[in-house]
């Protein structure tokens, strides 16, 4: 006897398994990468925090396996995710061995190195002899021949770019990516990186940068070059890390990320200011019938030039929440005036 819980994870005696939704892609319209054959769905899972080695391991499982029976494909990661570093990686790994495995042709697995993961000189910046090691790294925490796309992180201001765009073109080249992209370089950069990576025949596929209603930096150039270029866009953090969501509407949970010591969202940044802004930006979301979050996922996607939006979670329902965004991304020139009279203030 087979009994069904959310997620499509079935108990089976005493074993659970896990078979996808028949509906998965009944609802989704997939985005062209740029120029590229590639298409990534409207909203993406990042993995960046609540899937690490302290994290509940089934409360993972039912984010990435809900999310999959939602129609997001792309599972993003990073060499030093976690905590501790590398963990988020061997977390996907168990699920990819446990459920995920017969359906490794459609997931589109990303990962990156660019900042710290391991002492020494060899474990940070954009080097050749960092990206592969840290790369085959990846590889083996997660049981993985190949990555669908690896990204070099962050700039490096001391690495020839050559070098370490050199080094994304050999990794698609050995078979252990299939494309090559990058995270927060500035629009001259990637300009040059686009160019470096056309002449190796490795072209660029997709530029991740981070990109919400409080950080615009990516309008001042950025996603002009990405348009011109053909690289797709998929924006992390559209949601501030949380602020952008109904958790700090009546001040700071103790179990929200500005709530925990050692997070990235500084409690110091929710000011009553801030928390003004925020209840005039969920004033806003009411009124279009959507959650804060739903809007600013909408807003980000509104862009010609985004690709996909990177969202994080902790529950299954705040993946839920978030693809209801998609339901609405049209903003009239009235609201988006509204939203900017806040923002913008």
């Amino acid at each position: 006897m087979q009994s069904r819980i959310q997620g499509g994870i079935f108990i089976k005696g005493n074993r659970m398994t896990y078979n996808a939704s028949d509906q998965r892609y009944n609802n989704l319209s997939y985005i062209r990468c740029g120029d590229h054959g590639l298409k990534l769905p409207p909203v993406s899972l990042g993995l960046w925090h609540n899937f690490g080695g302290c994290d509940i391991f089934e409360n993972s499982r039912e984010m990435i396996l809900r999310s999959f029976d939602l129609g997001i494909t792309h599972f993003d990661l990073a060499n030093n995710y976690g905590p501790p570093y590398g963990s988020a990686e061997e977390t996907f790994g168990r699920i990819l061995k446990k459920d995920l495995g017969p359906y490794r042709d459609e997931l589109i697995i990303s990962s990156k190195a660019g900042w710290d993961m391991w002492p020494g000189p060899y474990g940070d910046f954009g080097s050749r002899k960092y990206l592969i090691a840290s790369l085959d790294q990846s590889l083996k925490r997660m049981g993985l021949d190949y990555v669908d796309i690896f990204y070099h992180h962050r700039p490096d201001p001391e690495t020839p770019m050559e070098e370490t765009l050199g080094a994304l073109d050999h990794i698609v080249r050995s078979g252990k990516a299939l494309y090559a992209g990058i995270s927060q370089y500035n629009p001259d950069q990637t300009g040059k990186a686009s160019a470096i990576l056309k002449e190796l025949g490795t072209p660029c596929l997709i530029h991740q940068p981070n990109y919400n209603l409080f950080d615009r930096w990516v309008e001042d150039g950025l996603l002009e070059v990405l348009e011109s270029e053909g690289i797709g866009c998929i924006v992390f953090s559209p949601l501030a890390q949380g602020l952008l969501t109904n958790r700090y509407l009546d001040g700071i949970p103790s179990d929200s990320r500005a709530g925990k010591t050692g997070t990235y969202l500084d409690s110091a940044k929710i000011t009553k200011k801030m928390q003004n802004k925020i209840r005039s930006l969920n004033g806003i979301a009411k009124k279009r019938n959507q959650s804060l979050a739903q809007m600013a996922i909408a807003w980000v996607l509104r862009k010609e030039a985004v690709t996909s939006a990177l969202i994080g979670a902790s529950r299954v329902s705040q993946i839920e929440d978030c693809m209801k965004a998609l339901e609405n991304r049209a903003f009239s020139g009235e609201e988006l005036a509204a939203i900017d009279a806040v923002c913008m203030d």
